[in-house]
C-alpha cells in the first residue's frame, strides 16, 4: 500500500487500473511558493519535479515510514505557462490561445519515504491542437465545464478533450498526468510490487 499525495481522479484511476494498492491523501502546500524558490531559470520539467517532491514530502511528514507518491503536471504553449483555469471564461481564453499550436505537457512523479526522495522522473508529451472555432469552444465547454476546471490544458484526454488535438507525441500516461510506467518501475525496484 502506497500513499498518493493527490486528489486527482485521473491519477487515482491510473493506479487502480494498474493494480496498485493505495490510499489518497491530498497535499496541502503553497505551490507558488515552491515555484518561487526555484528561480526564474527553472525548466518546466524541473518545476513539475519540484512540485511532485513537495507534495510527497508534505504528506510524508504526517506518515512516517510510508511510501508516498507525489505527482504534478504543467502546460507550456508558445513559451507561456498555463495553470488550471480559474473560470469558464479563462478556460475559453486558454483554448483560443492554444488553437493551432502545440502544447508541451510536462508530468512528473516523485516517491518519498520519511521526506527522502527514493525515485523521481519527469516526462513531456507534445499535443498538437487543431484549429478551434469559437462555436466548438463554446460547445466543448458546455459539455466539459466544470469537469476540466481542475485540468491544466483544459482537457481530459480520456473524454471529449481528445477532440482538441490533431496528433499527440508522447506517453499516454504522461498525458493523463503521471509517468505511470516509470512509477511502476520504481515500485518494482523498491520491492513494493513483484518484478
Amino acid at each position: 500500500m502506497i500513499v498518493l499525495a493527490s486528489k486527482s481522479a485521473s491519477r487515482q484511476a491510473m493506479l487502480e487500473a494498474a493494480g496498485v494498492a493505495f490510499t489518497a491523501v491530498p497535499a496541502h502546500l503553497d505551490e507558488r511558493a515552491v515555484e518561487a524558490g526555484l528561480g526564474a531559470d527553472a525548466t518546466p520539467g524541473e518545476v513539475a519535479l519540484a512540485l511532485s517532491r513537495a507534495k510527497a514530502r508534505a504528506v510524508a511528514a504526517d506518515r512516517p515510514g510510508e511510501l508516498v507518491l507525489g505527482s504534478d503536471s504543467l502546460v507550456v504553449c508558445d513559451g507561456q505557462r498555463f495553470d488550471k483555469p480559474e473560470s469558464r471564461e479563462a478556460a475559453a481564453r486558454h483554448l483560443r490561445f492554444f488553437s493551432g499550436k502545440v502544447l508541451q505537457l510536462h508530468s512528473a512523479a516523485a516517491i518519498v519515504r520519511d521526506r527522502g526522495v527514493l525515485a523521481e522522473e519527469a516526462k513531456v508529451a507534445l499535443l498538437h491542437v487543431r484549429d478551434l472555432s469559437d462555436a466548438f469552444i463554446t460547445e466543448y465547454l458546455d459539455h466539459e465545464w466544470p469537469a476540466v476546471a481542475g485540468c491544466v490544458g483544459v482537457f481530459r484526454i480520456e473524454a471529449s478533450g481528445v477532440q482538441l488535438f490533431s496528433s499527440v507525441e508522447g506517453d499516454h500516461f504522461t498525458i493523463l498526468g503521471m509517468p505511470l510506467l516509470s512509477v511502476l518501475g520504481f515500485l518494482r525496484n523498491l520491492g513494493e510490487m513483484p518484478a
